[in-house]
């Protein structure tokens, strides 16, 4: 398993954090979704084998959040 950090741009409401983490949760080989509000921040484990750090940052594009940058451990 690896983990990824992602830096968002500024989340502006509670309900933006609950949408990004049932976005990724419901992606195969992901693990352990936690969005930090205060922060703009996502972080995640997900599986090499089965998805990436750019799908998964595709997700959170295509739900019209930017991803400034993204960290993977």
């Amino acid at each position: 398993m690896a983990k990824a950090t992602m830096q968002l741009g500024t989340l502006t409401c509670p309900s933006c954090m609950t949408k990004i983490e049932k976005a990724l949760e419901n992606q195969n080989g992901v693990e352990n979704v936690k969005v930090l509000f205060n922060a703009s921040k996502v972080k995640t484990n997900f599986d090499e084998g089965v998805t990436d750090a750019d799908k998964l940052t595709d997700v959170v594009t295509g739900l019209g959040y930017e991803v400034q940058s993204v960290k993977v451990k």
